[in-house]
C-alpha cells in the first residue's frame, strides 16, 4: 500500500534510514488494515451474498476510505476465489475504490435532470471551493469528488451527497456553506 503525499520531510532516523511522515503513515495503516481486516473478515461466512457487504465494511474502515490491493488478495483467499473475480465486483459498483480517497465522499448527481437544472454548475462550484473536480481528492485529504449517474433525489435537482447526507437545490452560496461547516466540524 503507497500513500502518495506531496511533501517526503525526514521526521527522524531509525537505523540510519530516514523515515517520513508519509513512510510513518503507511506502516500505520498497514498495521491498523491488517487487523481490520482479519477482524472484520471473521464477521461474515464467505458466501457470495456476504461479499458487498463485507466489502463495503472493509472499505469504511480504511483510513483512505478505498481497498487496497492487498485486502481485496485477503478477500479472495477468504472467500476461496481469484483476485480478478474480487477486482471485477469493486471495479463493476462506482461506490468501490481501489485507489485512496477522502475523508469525505461528495458525489455529484450527473442525471439528466440534475444538469438540465445546474448540476454542471454544482461541479464547478466545487473544483472553485475545494480545488479538486470529479476523480480528485484535495490535498488536505479530507474530501474527494465523485460522479454519480443518479442519487435517485430528482425533486431536488440539482444534487450531491456527502457520504450518506443528500443536499438539493444547490448554488455555490449553499455549497461554500457546507464545505465550510465539514471543515469546522473536523476531529
Amino acid at each position: 500500500m503507497t500513500v502518495n503525499l506531496d511533501f517526503q520531510v525526514p521526521v527522524y532516523y531509525f537505523y540510519s534510514r530516514p523515515v517520513t511522515a508519509a513512510l510513518r503513515f503507511n506502516r500505520f495503516c498497514q498495521i491498523l488494515n491488517i487487523m481490520d481486516v482479519k477482524k472484520i473478515l471473521q464477521e461474515y461466512s464467505p458466501e457470495n451474498e456476504n461479499l458487498l457487504n463485507l466489502l463495503h465494511e472493509l472499505q469504511d474502515a480504511h483510513p483512505e476510505n478505498y481497498l487496497p490491493g492487498e485486502t481485496l488478495r485477503q478477500v479472495a483467499d477468504y472467500f476461496n476465489t481469484t483476485l480478478a473475480y474480487i477486482y471485477g465486483v469493486v471495479s463493476y459498483y462506482s461506490m468501490f475504490s481501489t485507489k485512496p480517497r477522502g475523508r469525505h465522499i461528495i458525489r455529484v448527481c450527473r442525471s439528466p435532470i440534475c444538469q438540465m437544472t445546474g448540476g454542471s454548475d454544482v461541479i464547478e462550484s466545487l473544483k472553485k471551493i475545494l480545488g479538486a473536480g470529479p476523480g480528485e481528492r484535495t490535498a488536505d485529504r479530507l474530501f474527494s469528488v465523485e460522479l454519480s449517474e443518479c442519487l435517485g433525489i430528482c425533486d431536488v435537482a440539482p444534487a450531491m451527497m456527502i457520504g450518506d447526507k443528500p443536499y438539493g437545490h444547490l448554488t455555490e452560496s449553499d455549497i461554500e456553506t457546507i464545505i465550510s461547516e465539514i471543515r469546522n466540524d473536523r476531529s
